[in-house]
């Protein structure tokens, strides 16, 4: 059975297009330190989702990162891809261990060994990353808020491919270690990426940005003629490009320039980053990771941040607003992920933030705690 065949077989069934409409089986990777604190708050809008459009959710718990290591001696063990495998999709926490004990075998590898061999199992190759900046929260901006009023841009990252997953290799050279990763794309790996980004584009303002290094890297040019073939297939979208380091640039100071941006593992995973520095805050951020299937994988874009781990004060925005995007793309449930989304935006009008949230210089007393964060989205989610 290969990776397509997994999925779909999953969503013959379970969910909207099993027998049992309205029943979903949602995998939840719990993630390390605030991951089950932000996870918990996600599960509670899930269920306040559930209650309100007469939806079933049964979660199936499963074990990885150093939930896993402990249990299992591995990162990423077999029983818990088998029972991924039997849902409809994944919600994910943050994955890793502190900084200072990264050559710790709890934590040590944690991409290597979890995160990327999860993408690569069930063939999730693309990944979108969405900044938009919200009325509410433009003092936040390190940028100036006129630069960023009116900001939505999607990046769209092949994911399974690239420098990440390339041949890597360490050897003695004159005496001296020598190490070399290798970035490589086939053909096919970019036509399929470019396919998807071209009908988000489509069903979105119409312009697609290709981010690449055509000037230097083989890949990139490889990128370019590729995409440039696939152009031809919509007339209705506009494509241009972009080096990567113009790019980066660009995103700071003219970011209302762009719709989608397509590009590759590791350019993906730089920008998407810059670009939600522009809302001010990376803990409001969602992604969703996937396949030619209805199956995918939803997950905040942030780290475990084990420095304010057990405190309640993490923002569980970005894990809530991963459910949305979990209702959106695999269960395709338009309203229910229309409503989470406007939630957050009631709640967070009514001014209630976390402590991320607070304006450089404001004072941060009235903050909200994580737990009456995802309280007061749940009653918003209720309520309207």
């Amino acid at each position: 059975m290969d990776d397509g065949d997994r999925s779909r077989g999953r969503m013959a069934k379970h969910g909207r297009r099993g027998e049992d409409v309205g029943r979903f089986r949602i995998g939840i990777l719990n993630g390390d330190y605030i991951g089950p604190e932000i996870m918990a708050e996600a599960v509670k809008v899930l269920g306040a989702v559930g209650e309100k459009y007469g939806h079933q959710f049964d979660l199936v718990y499963l074990e990885a990162s150093g939930e896993a290591y402990d249990k299992y001696g591995e990162h990423l063990p077999q029983v818990t891809l088998k029972r991924a495998a039997e849902c409809d999709a994944l919600l994910k926490g943050p994955f890793g261990g502190p900084p200072e004990e990264l050559h710790h075998p709890k934590w040590a590898n944690v991409e290597k060994a979890a995160i990327l061999p999860l993408r690569k199992y069930f063939n999730l190759y693309t990944n979108l990353r969405q900044t938009r900046v919200l009325p509410a929260l433009e003092a936040l901006t390190p940028v100036k808020a006129d630069v960023v009023h009116g900001v939505d841009v999607l990046i769209v990252r092949e994911l399974t491919s690239g420098i990440y997953f390339g041949p890597k290799q360490t050897r003695m050279v004159d005496g001296e270690r020598e190490s070399s990763d290798v970035e490589a794309y086939r053909e096919s790996e970019i036509r399929r990426i470019a396919l998807k980004a071209f009908e988000y584009a489509r069903h979105r303002r119409g312009k697609l940005t290709l981010v690449a290094k055509s000037n230097v890297l083989e890949s990139s040019v490889l990128w370019r003629e590729v995409t440039e073939t696939v152009a031809r297939e919509y007339a209705d979208v506009r494509l241009d490009y972009l080096h990567v380091d113009n790019a980066a640039m660009q995103l700071i100071l003219n970011p209302r320039q762009f719709d989608v941006l397509l590009t590759n593992n590791i350019f993906g995973d730089i920008l998407s980053d810059e670009a939600s520095v522009l809302s001010g805050s990376i803990g409001l951020f969602p992604s969703a990771s996937l396949g030619d299937s209805h199956f995918g994988l939803y997950e905040p874009i942030h780290g475990s941040a084990p420095s304010i781990a057990g405190q309640n004060i993490a923002n569980p925005i970005s894990a809530i607003l991963s459910v949305a995007l979990m209702l959106r793309y695999s269960l395709e449930c338009l309203a229910e992920a229309n409503g989470i989304e406007q939630a957050v935006e009631v709640v967070l009008d009514e001014g209630y933030r976390t402590v991320d949230l607070v304006p450089p210089g404001a004072q941060a007393g009235g903050a909200v705690g994580t737990r009456e964060m995802g309280d007061r989205i749940v009653r918003a989610v209720r309520s309207a």
